[in-house]
């Protein structure tokens, strides 16, 4: 370690500057993929929600030099504490490494995952520590790595000291490593290191989030100083953007203390202070007839237009299938489906409940709101009106019930108008999207994709059913995706996709049965059938179920068929969800899948492996490519974006070679599903509802 006071004098001096500020230095990437100075890591991680794209050109080919190259590297905070990243280092970008001109040059292209936990049970007046490791799992680890490390803050400084273990041939993070970070402006910081091999100096360039429309932060890095003898260039520059994967993430909003999990109490539901008696039964208002008189008391006129005018209010914000009425209690009732919030479904409920709270002003009022999907009743809530007016003014717990599936419809309900206002059938919904076919860090490029343009066609025709067709066109293929190369097995291709007809019911205890028939593209045309049978709990926490396929392929007698069953937690208050499946999927390969998905809003980041007849580990993201609000559904349809787009990447794990995969622990999909279509993306319960009030609230002051 004789290169360590090296350090220490760079920090004295550093010390003897002018100081132009006294908050501590942001957290931003090192050139090695972490939240770090410049091969070093620091204590700091990402924020929860946040994603940070990178490259630089400092590559590290093979632990033995620094040379000028390539790297990619995708971040993400997932979890307090925890963030996760992605590089892909390369010395060229679309060399054929099969080529005997390129065989005889030095040559790397590798995929490496790294993680990095902040330690949370040290005090915050202490010191940071975190524990971390690079190159984790895949089947060639160049640059496997692992550290821990400590930090402290001081007025504008930042310190950090560690230890870590690598087989980088230099010595590089291979022993203690040390550095220190000096930010006197709030675009400006200087950092110098010792990374266990070499002193190194970098400065960094901060343009605050503020300058750029508050979207993110860009920082542009420059590494100008190093005394290693094991780099062939002197100054390496680098660029980073973050953002946060969502704007509606659970830690944008002030927190509401919410009412308990109301999962306990469902059985009770049904004796809440609106009942009904054989006797008493519904019959319509039309608009144009006057009120018939209630079996006692009367409903006032004022009331009674209020109520009109709530129902004419959602139908104007776009709900279809918008049913209103109300008792003598008075109890307000509230029937409609959400063909506009496809992003969220809470949004959705959150605009209902607060046009009730607006419009009905009777302080005695109670109220009973049914989310429905096709006819399908899928999520309940009840409650005073006046409790929900004050949540919405005020913040406090708005006191409701919440049960899954079909409400109790209360006696004596008189219903505005003729019956359900807007119709969800025979009105095309047009879903315009990517389509993505990509590989990363092969033998034949850093990146190669297949891009086409999906259009999908959903069209609704009774309770439950519908017909769904989906074509595509081609946009753009490199080189490796054309027809007759490499990778043309794996392109996306013109023409129709899918064409199914689905039928979905909802069953007695909470189980819901979706089966589709229809044409299926799976690289040949296969008829096909798909059946899936989902079981939720009252709570909404746990998912069980059961999907079935059945294929023939249409040019000659075969045929063939897959199974899995699967069981989804979701653990509301944090918002993540676990999965694990299991069973014969498409490929006939059998074994398992684990996943955990790390939700921001609308969006999420997964990490996911499988064992089937290879080991696979790999980590996706799912962002809405629409609007919150989508345009209205009008009597010629509706035309909108994704709202849940996924894309990965994974690698071979425990394997000595690192061959592709390709559709492995797969089970075929449409764009129509249980989860996708009717439960919210797993997400539709009141548990879900209690751990998000505050969101409820801001989207009704949102869309108000």
């Amino acid at each position: 370690m004789p290169k360590l006071p090296t350090i220490i004098a760079g920090s004295l001096i550093t010390f003897s500057l002018p100081i132009a500020a006294t908050e501590a230095p942001q957290n931003h990437r090192n050139f090695a993929g972490f939240t770090g100075i410049i091969n070093t890591p620091t204590a700091g991680v990402l924020d929860r929600g946040v994603i940070d794209f990178g490259y630089n050109n400092q590559l590290d080919f093979d632990g033995e030099r620094m040379t000028d190259g390539y790297n990619y590297v995708f971040s993400a905070g997932l979890w307090s504490g925890l963030e996760v990243s992605g590089l892909i280092a390369a010395n060229t970008m679309h060399d054929n490494f099969f080529h005997p001109d390129v065989k005889a040059q030095e040559r790397i292209r590798d995929l490496s995952f790294n993680a990095k936990y902040s330690l949370t049970m040290i005090p915050e007046d202490w010191f940071d520590l975190a524990i971390g490791a690079k190159d984790i799992g895949g089947s060639v680890n160049k640059y496997e790595t692992y550290f821990a490390v400590a930090s402290k803050s001081w007025r504008d400084f930042r310190f950090s000291a560690g230890v870590a273990s690598s087989k980088h041939e230099t010595g590089m993070m291979d022993g203690v490593f040390a550095g220190v970070e000096w930010q006197p402006l709030e675009w400006f910081a200087l950092q110098l290191e010792h990374d266990a091999e070499a002193v190194n100096a970098a400065a960094r360039l901060i343009v605050p989030s503020n300058w750029l429309y508050d979207l993110g932060t860009l920082t542009l890095t420059s590494r100008f100083y190093s005394n290693t003898d094991n780099s062939d260039e002197d100054t390496y520059v680098g660029i980073n953007f973050s953002m946060p994967l969502s704007e509606q993430a659970k830690s944008n909003y002030q927190e509401i203390k919410a009412a308990p999990d109301n999962a306990a109490v469902m059985a009770q539901v049904s004796q809440r202070q609106i009942m009904q008696t054989p006797s008493q039964q519904s019959k319509p208002i039309s608009d144009s007839e006057p009120k018939p008189a209630p079996p006692r008391g009367e409903v006032s006129k004022d009331l009674n237009a209020e109520v009109r005018a709530l129902k004419q209010a959602l139908v104007r914000d776009g709900f279809e299938n918008v049913q209103v009425g109300l008792n003598r209690e008075p109890s307000i009732i509230v029937q409609f489906e959400n063909p506009v919030f496809n992003r969220n479904d809470l949004d959705a409920i959150g605009v209902v409940l607060g046009r009730v709270a607006q419009y009905i002003s009777d302080e005695s009022a109670q109220f009973v709101v049914q989310l429905g999907k096709h006819d399908i009743p899928l999520l309940a809530l009840s409650g005073k009106v006046a409790n929900y007016r004050q949540f919405i003014t005020q913040g406090s717990a708005p006191g409701l019930t919440i049960r899954q599936g079909a409400m109790d419809i209360p006696g004596g309900v008189a219903w505005i108008g003729d019956g359900k206002a807007n119709s969800p059938y025979f009105k095309p919904r047009l879903t315009i999207g990517p389509a993505l076919s990509s590989t990363y860090a092969t033998e034949l490029g850093v990146y190669d994709f297949s891009l086409a343009l999906r259009a999908d066609l959903e069209i609704p025709v009774w309770r439950g059913a519908g017909i769904n067709i989906t074509a595509q066109t081609v946009v753009a293929d490199t080189e490796d995706f054309e027809p007759g190369d490499t990778f043309e097995s794996r392109r996306e291709r013109n023409g129709l996709e899918r064409a199914v007809f689905y039928q979905t019911f909802d069953l007695p205890f909470g189980f819901y049965n979706q089966t589709q028939v229809g044409l299926f593209r799976e690289y040949y045309d296969y008829t096909g059938l798909i059946n899936e049978t989902a079981w939720v709990s009252p709570s909404g926490r746990h998912k069980l179920y059961n999907n079935y396929g059945f294929f023939d392929y249409e040019d000659f007698d075969g045929d063939r068929d897959y199974h899995v069953m699967g069981y989804q937690y979701h653990w509301v208050e944090q918002d993540i969800t676990f999965h694990v499946s299991g069973g014969e999927f498409w490929r006939n390969d059998k074994g398992m899948k684990v996943e955990t998905k790390f939700w921001f809003g609308d969006s999420y980041v997964s990490l996911y492996a499988y064992d089937t007849d290879v080991q696979v580990a790999g980590v996706s993201f799912s962002i809405p490519l629409t609007p919150r609000k989508d345009m209205n559904v009008s009597k010629y349809g509706q035309l909108k974006g994704n709202q849940a787009w996924r894309h990965g990447v994974s690698t071979r794990i425990s394997d000595d070679t690192n061959a592709l995969v390709y559709k492995k622990a797969y089970v075929p999909e449409t764009s129509i599903s249980l989860d996708r279509t009717y439960l919210n993306q797993g997400r539709l319960s009141g548990s879900y509802v209690f751990a998000n009030l505050a969101r409820l609230r801001e989207a009704y002051l949102t869309y108000k």
